[in-house]
Parts: structure tokens; C-alpha cells; sequence
């Protein structure tokens, strides 16, 4: 189970359409009917996805006392695939081919026997893949958490994921839509009535006056300003070597953050490349400097991150918001049990969006033309006032 023990890997989904106010047995039901391995065919091109108990690859035991932990639910996924590989299947039918050729004048093969060689392929795919020796298993762990009305996949955003939601959404009737850094910013704008001014917002540049192109790897096919979160590493970076590690929240809370262990950048129109700098504090290396002020942004950063008494470890990539390797801090003599990790669980995101949510504020504010300005003297000055270690 990996949300209940070990380090910690997820994307985050809204959840909308749920009425009920806790988990029953009706839910319980509804896994336990649409258990991985209930439903198989021996087609080639089959993909099967279905719910798992969590403690393992063939676990399809549910029960409310196992899966439902401090109002949220906690399951796998297995999909399982029965695919006979592309290679596999161009092969034969150059076998087949071959044989017929062999036998016809000029060794030239008609458009009836290509059509014949090519059913005769299908047939040894549904063959072979009905004995099962192309058949792979692969599980995901979810955490559907009620009181934050969030889907926590442990996995990447991508095909899986989509198998994954749609699943659900049929089942229990949801809608689940991916959370990144724009679909953070913009709740936040929404419950604070400054939906407008966040809508308008276009990414800015950190070395010129100009406003920016979208970024290269921005979703043409989304309208969240998922930017926001390039340009809040920056301004996170900013901040810690120019101000204070420690600083307050738009909730009014503390947090104190170090940038640590890894950092990715990338030039956001596709002209300088991308690199990764692995290093205790990648951000005080020459490297990373030259890289920022070349005008590229991060797009993925280790951190470390200490909120109501609480340290994690992580990696945050900043269009998604997506973490990984996320490690809890625990006292040598604390006693810490499945509600605790959850409640964990809960904290370390409400920090990061509270962290952008924050920069979100600033940057919509009167000041942000200040801020800004004051980013790009820090780009381009050669000496860099340094905070101290978190």
C-alpha cells in the first residue's frame, strides 16, 4: 500500500458528483464487483481494469475496516494487457509472405494474398495470446480522500490515468478532472473572487520587459495557467536567496522551505535545451545561475519543506504539481498509524498549493511589478544575497 507506507508518488484529481458524506458498504460493493481479473477476454488487443484491495498484485479482498482510513478510501488498480507486440506481428506477416512469394512467378505477391497473409497474422495473434505468455500486470495505488474532495493517483498523468478516471467516473458516477498548478490557482482565484484577474494573467519573462510566449511544453488543449507554476519556482528561488527561508502564507500559517537534491530547467521556446543538476543545493551551483539567467525555467525541484511541525522531502514538477519521492519525517520515538499518514498526507499538499497560492496573490497584487523587476536585477547582478540553510 503504497500511500500507507514508503515514499510517496501521485497526481492529484478534483472530485466532483459524490453526494454522500462518508464511505459505506454500497461503495465497498462497487469495488468488490469490479475486482481486477473479474472480467478477461483472450483478444489480442484486450485491456482489463479493475479495482484491487491494496496489498497486493492479487488482493480482491475489500472491506470498510481495510479500505476506508479517516473518511478516505484506499485501493489499487491493476490494468492488465494482452498484447501481441508490434514486432511479434510484423514478423510473421514477412513470414507468411515469404511463403507465398516463394511459390508465385517473379516472386510478386497479389492484393488477395497480402489480405489472405494478413487474416492468417490475426488468427496466430488470437492464438498466441490466448495461451497468456503476453500477458503483463501492472498496479497503481489511489487514495480517494473525502474531506479534500481529491483523487490521489500514484502514478503518472497519461493513458493510465485515463483508463483509470474513466473507470471510476462510470462507476461511481464522479467527475474527476486533473489538478495542476493552474487548476490550483484558479480554485483559489474562484473561492476568493478574483477569478477575472487570474484569467487574464499570460506568462511573463524574468530577463526582459516583454510579455512571454506560451511555453513549449504548455497542453494547447488547456485553458488552466499551468505557466504559474514555472514561474513560482522562480519566484520561490528568488526568495529564498534574496529574502528568508521562512514565510508566511496566504492562510496566515509559516512554512520554511530549501530547494535540495535535484533540479530540472528547460528553455521554455525550445531554443537553449533542458537540463537536470543533482547536487545537495542545486541552486547555489554556477550551472544552475547561468542556466536561469539564459532565461530558461524549472520545471521540476527537490525540496525540502517544514509546516506545523511536520518535514517532508520531495519533488515538485510545476505544471502538474505532481509529487514524487515525497518522504515523512517522523520522531525516533513517535508513534504514527495509518490516519496519522493520511493526515500527513493532507498537510503536505495543502502546503504546496498554500506555497503557490501564495505567489498566485502576489502576482496578481500591486506589487508584483516591483517583484518582478527586483527578479530580474537578481538575475542579472553578479553577486547574490544568500539565506541562511532551512
Amino acid at each position: 500500500m503504497p500511500f500507507l507506507h514508503g515514499s510517496l508518488g501521485f497526481q492529484r484529481f478534483s472530485v466532483t458528483g459524490f453526494e454522500e458524506t462518508d464511505f459505506g458498504e454500497e461503495q465497498i460493493e462497487i469495488l468488490s464487483n469490479n475486482a481486477a481479473g473479474r472480467f478477461e477476454t483472450a483478444n489480442e488487443e484486450n485491456v482489463s481494469v479493475g479495482f484491487l484491495g491494496g496489498d497486493h498484485l492479487f488482493d480482491t479482498d475489500f472491506d470498510l475496516g481495510k479500505n476506508v482510513i479517516n473518511n478516505a478510501v484506499h485501493c489499487g488498480v491493476r490494468i492488465d494487457t494482452n498484447q501481441v507486440p508490434g514486432s511479434y506481428r510484423a514478423a510473421w506477416l514477412q513470414m507468411e509472405l515469404a511463403g507465398i512469394a516463394k511459390d508465385n512467378e517473379g516472386r510478386k505477391i497479389t492484393k488477395a494474398q497480402r489480405k489472405e497473409a494478413k487474416e492468417a497474422v490475426e488468427a496466430r495473434c488470437e492464438q498466441e495470446a490466448a495461451t497468456g505468455k503476453f500477458r503483463k500486470m501492472k498496479s497503481l495505488s489511489l487514495l480517494w480522500d473525502l474531506d479534500q474532495q481529491l483523487l490521489y493517483f500514484g502514478g503518472s498523468v497519461g493513458n493510465t490515468a485515463r483508463l483509470c478516471t474513466e473507470m471510476l467516473e462510470r462507476l461511481f458516477g464522479l467527475e474527476l478532472r486533473h489538478l495542476g498548478a493552474g487548476g490550483i490557482a484558479t480554485q483559489w482565484a474562484t473561492a476568493n473572487k478574483v477569478f477575472g484577474e487570474v484569467d487574464e494573467l499570460q506568462p511573463v519573462s524574468f530577463v526582459s520587459d516583454l510579455i512571454a510566449g506560451d511555453h513549449n511544453w504548455a497542453n494547447e488543449h488547456s485553458q488552466q495557467p499551468d505557466f504559474l507554476g514555472n514561474e513560482f519556482l522562480v519566484w520561490l528561488w528568488w526568495k529564498l536567496e534574496t529574502d528568508t527561508d521562512t514565510f508566511t502564507l496566504v492562510d496566515d500559517s509559516e512554512v520554511t522551505v530549501m530547494l535540495a537534491r535535484t533540479l530540472t530547467l528547460e528553455c521554455p521556446y525550445g531554443e537553449s535545451g533542458k537540463e537536470t543538476i543533482s547536487a545537495e543545493s542545486p541552486i547555489k551551483l554556477p550551472e544552475a545561475t547561468k542556466a536561469i539567467q539564459s532565461g530558461k525555467l524549472p520545471r521540476k525541484a527537490g525540496m525540502t519543506v517544514i509546516r506545523d511541525g511536520r518535514q517532508f522531502d520531495l519533488t515538485l514538477q510545476a505544471e502538474s504539481f505532481g509529487i514524487s519521492g515525497a518522504k515523512i519525517h517522523l520522531e525516533d520515538d513517535e508513534e504514527f498509524d495509518d490516519e496519522d499518514r493520511i493526515d500527513a498526507i493532507r498537510l503536505l499538499t495543502d502546503t504546496t498549493d498554500l506555497m503557490l497560492q501564495t505567489y498566485v496573490e502576489r502576482r496578481i497584487s500591486d506589487d508584483w511589478q516591483q517583484d518582478h523587476q527586483a527578479i530580474r536585477k537578481w538575475l542579472t547582478g553578479s553577486q547574490k544575497q544568500r539565506s541562511k540553510a532551512a
